[in-house]
């Protein structure tokens, strides 16, 4: 089993040396990638494209590759493709339809043939050739060279033939790490999400600043769609998760400023203390959620001024895009049910506030802030790799883990729908409650008395945090289910 890979159109026309240093880099985070799924799995570079070989594949192992394949920034498309060596004319149309036979039932098509190295022979007298067999022998209903409802694609280097079975889509932008770093600053709202995923797509690699104002609840979902982001696009790079307490500047801000200019105060302060991060990881852009008057801190006047608090750049991936479309990404890329049930935490509710700040009047309102909460915040912050967040969990783990399930015991298997669905879990005699992470607040309110609740994710990361939290909340009877895991 092989993929051919389509490069990002981007890519292709750079000057020769960029191109080759993005291709590179494609193919070394590819790599990295694919060895956590087989040792064996190859990734071969060429000038225009990369392959990436799976000997002896099955099924699993295939469908592993697509989905990685169709997720990894640098992409624009790759091909499934089976390899043969190159016969006849005969050989080669025997093979095209062996392959395209059922799909081109009632299907008009179209050859198409790539060929690479010295041959006796033209593409098109392959194409002419298998053509006229699969026309003749195959239920197609005809060939039709200008829009065909199938094409079939075959490619010849050299000695072998490949055989092209399969089209995906792949998510485009540039390779993870071709850019320069960024610090996002994340919520877990929708808005943070698409920025995070945007910035990442296009080839940075983006670490996560979160100022937290809600809590350890607030901190626990932000922690899961960051992970949710990472695992999903950017494992190739590793990144920082930084948490930075920001209750007492949102107390101080409440104390010392108007309420109109409440938000627009708290943006730049959350900028100044973002700078400082940055500097300390050597990183010289912050990226931001805001988009053009979505909420009233962000008229491009109040922008402008919480600009002004910072000397790093602000990168607004969604400056001009309507919430819808913004809402329409987190469901592609499957951050919905994250962004969906994460609370808007606005730490200052103003009171008619500014759409137009200015500068004068801002720095008046700040003159008798007292900075020093912006430094103890600082100096609270909690830095994590992004990729340690699960040992972090597991070495600070407050809930017991059982791998055994007893009789007086329910599985709360709170995966989101479609993981629960790809891989229902099976415990014969064992009570299972399909309780997905975004709704189990509330129904932990339905949990008997009698009996005690096992929490189970696949990696027992998301299930010790919420369990945490419901602990927290009083529910004596909640412990985690780890299956696997010793004692």
């Amino acid at each position: 089993m092989k993929f051919s890979i389509r490069l990002f159109p981007e890519i292709t026309i750079k000057s020769r040396p960029v191109r080759k240093r993005l291709i590179q880099r494609l193919q070394s985070n590819l790599q990295n990638m694919m060895r956590r799924i087989d040792e064996k799995i190859r990734v071969k570079g060429q000038w225009d494209k990369l392959d990436v070989e799976c000997e002896g594949a099955d099924s699993e192992m295939t469908a592993q590759v697509i989905d990685l394949l169709s997720r990894t920034p640098g992409i624009h498309s790759f091909i499934e493709v089976t390899e043969f060596p190159l016969g006849d004319f005969h050989d080669i149309y025997e093979k095209a339809f062996e392959i395209y036979a059922e799909p081109l039932k009632g299907k008009t098509f179209k050859v198409r043939v790539k060929r690479s190295g010295k041959h006796d022979f033209k593409s098109v007298d392959v194409e002419r050739y298998v053509g006229g067999g699969l026309n003749q022998h195959s239920e197609a209903a005809g060939v039709d060279v200008h829009n065909p409802d199938l094409y079939v694609d075959l490619e010849i280097r050299n000695d072998k033939l490949y055989v092209v079975t399969n089209l995906y889509k792949g998510l485009g932008g540039f390779p993870l790490g071709t850019q320069e770093a960024t610090v996002s600053l994340i919520s877990g709202g929708f808005d943070s999400i698409v920025a995070s995923y945007m910035s990442m797509r296009r080839g940075c690699k983006t670490h996560f600043l979160f100022f937290n104002l809600g809590g350890q609840a607030h901190e626990i979902g932000v922690k899961q769609v960051a992970l949710y982001l990472w695992q999903k696009f950017g494992s190739s790079a590793r990144v920082k998760f930084i948490s930075i307490p920001f209750d007492e500047v949102v107390g101080e801000i409440l104390q010392s400023v108007h309420h109109s200019h409440m938000g627009v105060i708290l943006k730049r302060m959350m900028m100044r203390v973002g700078e400082k991060v940055a500097d300390r990881m050597k990183v010289d852009a912050l990226v931001t959620g805001e988009s053009i008057a979505q909420v009233s801190s962000q008229t491009l006047p109040n922008l402008a001024v919480i600009d002004a608090a910072t000397e790093k750049l602000v990168v607004r991936p969604l400056i001009t895009m309507d919430k819808q479309d913004i809402i329409d990404i987190t469901r592609e890329i499957g951050a919905y049910d994250f962004a969906k049930n994460i609370p808007e935490y606005c730490g200052v509710i103003s009171d008619k506030p500014t759409t137009c700040a200015k500068k004068d009047r801002v720095l008046e309102e700040e003159a008798d802030f007292d900075f020093g909460v912006l430094e103890r915040a600082l100096e609270k912050r909690q830095v994590i790799n992004i990729d340690e967040i699960v040992e972090d969990v597991n070495v600070h783990a407050t809930v017991e883990a059982l791998t055994k399930v007893e009789e007086h015991q329910v599985i709360v298997d709170i995966r989101a729908p479609h993981e629960q669905e790809k891989k229902p879990l099976n415990i014969p005699g064992s009570e299972i409650l399909l309780v997905p992470f975004f709704s189990l607040s509330s129904e932990a309110e339905g949990f008997s008395e009698e009996k005690e609740y096992l929490l189970y994710c696949e990696k027992g990361v998301m299930s010790q945090m919420h369990a945490h939290q419901l602990r927290e909340r009083g529910f004596g009877n909640v412990k985690v289910y780890r299956p696997g895991v010793s004692e």
